[in-house]
């Protein structure tokens, strides 16, 4: 552990669900780069999982790939049986794995929603229940960390924005708040410390097509000037999970440009 509270994950392994693109992989590539050993969960992105793997070893941390559905018990046991079989047992987990299925609140499905709800807040649950299980299994090591783990869940502005035709995720999000609250709340004397970080706008692949399409009238809604980075959210993350933020627990950092300012008011208010 070093003394100087930096971002240092040196022998430690993190386990990142949905890593093989977007904010995932960013946060695998930033936690290697502070030192730890990775996880690459993916649901069925096997060749971009590889290419994950590629970038952690280039910066010369050990790495695996490993197909799990976060939003099936079975699977996310799995999961965290074959890191710990790969890797050594888990210090960090991000819990990143989630998606839209977006609609109409009239036009919404049963499917819709429960498609949502169990791989974003059901996924969560499970995550989260293994990552304190095998937490409390390892114990603290002292010479590593002064927490016995790190679970970090990627939740978003919409935790506290409503977002009209996304009612499902939402309120997926709004309710992976409250889990994480709950359990950090329930398990921080035994220092095991839960956070979230919640991104803005971000640029990845799921909104490609938005992006091209209304840029402008998404800046409108940046106060900072600029569309986020994944890296932008991988930092937080990297820290977070480090000894520099070794006393905050439950608490959500808003990556967002300070979206959740509600720019729309200024001047106006």
């Amino acid at each position: 552990m070093s003394s100087s509270k930096g971002i240092d994950l040196t022998g430690q392994t993190a386990i990142v669900t949905g890593a093989s693109t977007g904010i995932g992989e960013a946060a695998a590539i930033e936690l290697a780069r502070a030192g730890a050993d990775i996880v690459v969960n993916h649901r069925d992105s096997e060749d971009d999982a590889r290419d994950t793997v590629g970038k952690v070893e280039a910066l010369g941390r050990r790495a695996v790939a490993i197909q799990a559905d976060v939003s099936k018990e079975e699977d996310v046991i799995r999961l965290f049986d074959e890191a710990e079989a790969a890797l050594g047992p888990a210090d960090v987990v991000f819990s990143n794995a989630g998606r839209q299925k977006d609609a109409k609140i009239g036009d919404m499905t049963l499917d819709d929603w429960n498609a949502v709800i169990s791989v974003n807040l059901t996924g969560a649950f499970l995550v989260g229940r293994e990552a304190i299980r095998r937490f409390r299994k390892k114990g603290i090591r002292a010479e590593i960390s002064p927490a016995m783990g790190k679970l970090i869940y990627n939740s978003s502005v919409h935790q506290v924005i409503c977002w009209a035709f996304h009612a499902n995720y939402a309120a997926s999000k709004g309710g992976m708040h409250m889990l994480m609250q709950s359990m950090a709340q329930e398990v921080a004397n035994e220092r095991i410390r839960i956070n979230s970080v919640a991104p803005g706008a971000i640029a990845t692949a799921i909104n490609a097509a938005e992006r091209a399409s209304h840029e402008a009238d998404i800046l409108r809604l940046i106060p900072y000037g600029r569309i986020g980075e994944p890296a932008d959210v991988g930092r937080v993350v990297a820290w977070l999970a480090s000894d520099a933020a070794d006393y905050i627990v439950g608490q959500t950092i808003f990556v967002d440009g300070a979206m959740t300012l509600y720019p729309e008011f200024r001047g106006n208010g």
